[in-house]
This record gives structure tokens, C-alpha cells and sequence, in this order.
């Protein structure tokens, strides 16, 4: 993973925005967390003692820890169909509003 641009001009100053999340992204937050932690530390050191933010701004991007739970959710409810326990309309009944 390359942070810092090869060549610095101010031409890779200005578009340096276009490829963050600080541009109306959802992962602001994280993002920003990693990046304060990577300049305190510098990028040798950061990436292993910021290995953690990183996880929190990678599970941001990708939600790949929710779309695992989403499956495991879906297999338990396959399961119980299978095995009978729920019937009719009980089958597909959304969650409440809250749970997501």
C-alpha cells in the first residue's frame, strides 16, 4: 500500500483529495484516525502500530465482518426452514427496525 505519491508537486497536493474519503466519504472518521496516527509515528512504524485503525478503516470500506454476519444469519434462517421450524409466514419476517 503506497500512502505518499512518488513525485510531490503541487499539482499532487491539490487532487490529493480526490482519492480519500475526506471528499463526502462515509469513512471519514477512520480514515483521518489512521492517517493522525501514521504521521505521529511515521510509515514504518505506523503501519504495525496502527495495524488497528487500519482494520477499523478497512471494515469501513469494505464491510466484509457485516456481510459475513449477514450470511451467517441467512444460513441459521435457511437452516430452520429446512428443519421445520418456521412455517408459513413466519419464513421471511423482516427484523425490526433497530436490529440492523
Amino acid at each position: 500500500m503506497s500512502i505518499s505519491p512518488f513525485l510531490r508537486s503541487p499539482f499532487t497536493d491539490i487532487t490529493g483529495g480526490m482519492v480519500s474519503q475526506q471528499m463526502m466519504g462515509t469513512c471519514q472518521k477512520q480514515e483521518m484516525r489512521y492517517m493522525d496516527c501514521l504521521e505521529a509515528y511515521g510509515l514504518d512504524r505506523g503501519k504495525m502500530k496502527c495495524g488497528h485503525l487500519f482494520e477499523d478503516y478497512h471494515e469501513c470500506q469494505t464491510k466484509t465482518k457485516q456481510f459475513k454476519r449477514f450470511m451467517a444469519m441467512r444460513r441459521e434462517r435457511d437452516r430452520q426452514i429446512a428443519e421445520g421450524k418456521l412455517k408459513g409466514d413466519q419464513k421471511y419476517v423482516s427484523p425490526r427496525v433497530d436490529s440492523f
